[in-house]
């Protein structure tokens, strides 16, 4: 694809041509349709509407931001370590029965999977 530069005169001229052409049009669609741009996604947004500019936080505030949140993620660890050991919760252990069935179970799968000659499952 040619760059803007490297265009004759001619073939700019050919260009402004075919984008004036596509404006046209474009505002035709949108006389006929009442969309914006010709497509459902723009009817979204109103014709005159701009998009809000993006917010800056100075650094000096991001300090204070960063220690303040610093602040209460000491209180929350504060608050968690004094509630003590009951906090967390036990792991749950698997009784020897329990183990003992899914050890059959698994056994079971496998000599049905050998009797059926697949050596994989």
């Amino acid at each position: 694809m040619k760059s803007l530069r490297d265009l004759s005169v001619t073939e700019l001229r050919q260009v402004l041509a075919l984008q004036e052409q596509i404006q046209s049009l474009e505002s035709e669609i949108e006389a006929i349709t009442g969309e914006v741009g010709g497509s459902a996604a723009g009817a979204t947004k109103a014709p005159g509407a701009a998009k809000p500019p993006k917010r800056r936080v100075s650094a000096a505030h991001r300090r204070k931001l960063i220690s303040a949140l610093a602040r209460a993620r000491k209180i929350r660890w504060a608050k968690t370590k004094a509630a003590g050991s009951n906090a967390t919760p036990k792991k749950r252990r698997m009784s020897a029965a329990g183990r003992a069935a899914i050890s059959a179970a698994a056994k079971a799968r496998w000599k049905k999977a050998k009797a059926a000659g697949k050596t994989t499952l």
